[in-house]
């Protein structure tokens, strides 16, 4: 029983970890997707702020920028949606340009088109994300080894 906490633990860390990586892999899809072949529109934004995380001891802040886009889609829908990672010099009241996909208005970007950029960022993620899954795996292989040496539970 207790062998089995050596196993359990890396595998959810394993599968945090490999459903972080396909969520990843989505948004830059669909975010390269909508740059490509997306319909654009002038859009405005209603709304910017920023949270913060970290600070806690010695650990780093991290402030994250947030804006609240409004644009009316071609059929005449107004479509309000949020995006964080944007720049902070686009403020409250400012006009943008939106890239939407027709069939999901909602999950438009006011981002400007930069593929290197994101390749770069969801390349260094995957790392790290590849990191944490080879760095499980090697747990569980030596957590293995050692119970098998030990004949069992260890001493």
């Amino acid at each position: 029983m207790f062998e089995l906490l050596f196993y359990l633990v890396p595998t959810l860390m394993i599968a945090g970890a490999g459903y972080g990586a396909y969520r990843l892999v989505h948004r830059a899809r669909r975010i390269s997707r909508t740059w490509e072949h997306g319909l654009t529109a002038e859009g405005r934004c209603l709304r910017m702020y920023t949270t913060t995380s970290g600070g806690g001891g010695d650990t780093s802040v991290h402030t994250t920028v947030h804006h609240v886009y409004e644009y009316t889609a071609r059929d005449g829908s107004q479509v309000r949606f949020e995006e964080k990672g944007g720049p902070a010099t686009v403020l409250e009241g400012d006009f943008v340009t939106v890239r939407y996909l027709p069939e999901q208005p909602r999950l438009a970007t006011a981002l400007p088109p930069s593929r290197g950029k994101l390749a770069f960022e969801a390349g260094c993620l995957l790392t790290f994300l590849g990191v944490i899954i080879v760095f499980s795996v090697g747990f569980m292989v030596v957590a293995h080894t050692m119970f098998d040496e030990a004949g069992g539970l260890m001493p």
